[in-house]
């Protein structure tokens, strides 16, 4: 009878997390020997019928999460539990202190209806689902279906391929240049800030994009081998002659790429569309202007996505693709031609 290793945790306590007809069964002991020997206990009685595990629990849903994210500590990157952690603390503040069993089915829609008047559509989608997750998690079952106010669709700002040339031009030369480059050539800030100039040749034609560095719950920055998705790892071709130049100019020997800080790199942004009249895209619209100008230049979704590393075509073309103004005039005017005659 196979029983995991105890590991010891920040209290001084022994644990074994028991996975018992689907269930969770977490097993605590002042050492590991009799940790091992209690979920020994507990698993031959539950095979022998002696001991029927059932979905309940005692704890509160915040303690609930608690227990969700240590079981998946080593799995969940720092990011998602940082998001886990935003909602434990500021979504469903009025059944946050409750047991996940004494919400009846009937209170869900009223909960959520009330939950709707403190933040957007969007967020309150994104707490409900993992709220979901941990009822589940904790009884074994979900919580009845709710209806969700609509999300309002939103844009976000982008470059139209004229307004690319003048901020290229406008931001190289500046110290904000090389990272707005980057940007502009499909990188996310976080790979951005993971980027190191031991791991950069001099002159090179490709960028290999590996790794990231993001936040942690603590708002920490933690290093991540891993990048977003499979396709996030890799070589994006230096195609912007003012970012080749960039890299050169300002290439050190060693250390990260990165050296202002983000918001230091968001007011530079900021300031330079302002100045020349273009649209306040921040960093991730710069990504977004990327994906806006393979379109315009009918460069092949598949070869755009690869590029700016989207796990899938729908992703980028829903997301991330925006029709240029310029392509829809250039469309209206022949429309408009062909009816003239």
């Amino acid at each position: 009878m196979k029983i995991p290793e105890p590991r010891k945790l920040k209290s001084g306590t022994w644990f074994i997390q028991l996975r018992l007809n689907g269930v969770s069964v977490p097993v605590k002991a002042d050492s590991a020997r009799e940790c091992k020997r209690l979920a020994g206990l507990i698993k031959a009685e539950h095979l022998a019928g002696k001991k029927e595990i059932r979905r309940t629990s005692d704890n509160t849903i915040r303690e609930e999460i608690d227990r969700y994210i240590g079981e998946r500590s080593n799995t969940l990157s720092p990011v998602t539990i940082r998001g886990y952690r935003i909602i434990q603390k500021n979504r469903f503040a009025a059944i946050m202190d409750r047991k996940p069993g004494s919400i009846r089915p009937e209170e869900w829609q009223g909960i959520v209806n009330d939950e709707a008047a403190t933040c957007a559509p969007k967020t309150l989608k994104n707490a409900w689902g993992f709220l979901r997750t941990i009822m589940h998690f904790s009884t074994g079952s979900y919580p009845p279906k709710v209806e969700l106010p609509a999300q309002i669709p939103f844009d976000s700002p982008f470059l139209g391929p004229d307004e690319i040339k003048v901020f290229v031009t406008a931001i190289s030369t500046t110290k904000y240049g090389l990272p707005a480059l980057l940007a502009l050539s499909s990188l996310r800030i976080s790979e951005i800030e993971a980027l190191r100039w031991e791991n950069i040749p001099k002159n090179p034609k490709l960028l290999k994009v590996a790794g990231a560095v993001v936040p942690d719950e603590n708002n920490q920055k933690v290093r991540k081998d891993a990048n977003k998705n499979v396709t996030s790892t890799r070589s994006v071709p230096l195609l912007i002659p003012e970012l080749a130049d960039a890299l050169e100019r300002d290439r050190q020997p060693s250390g990260p790429v990165l050296v202002i800080s983000q918001n230091s790199l968001r007011y530079g942004i900021k300031k330079t569309c302002e100045a020349h009249g273009l649209p306040d895209v921040g960093i991730h619209g710069l990504r977004h202007s990327f994906a806006s100008l393979a379109y315009h230049l009918q460069i092949p979704e598949k070869i755009a996505a690869e590029i700016g590393g989207w796990s899938d075509l729908g992703t980028m073309h829903k997301i991330y693709t925006h029709i240029a103004q310029a392509d829809v005039e250039h469309y209206k005017t022949a429309l408009a031609a062909f009816y003239a005659g």
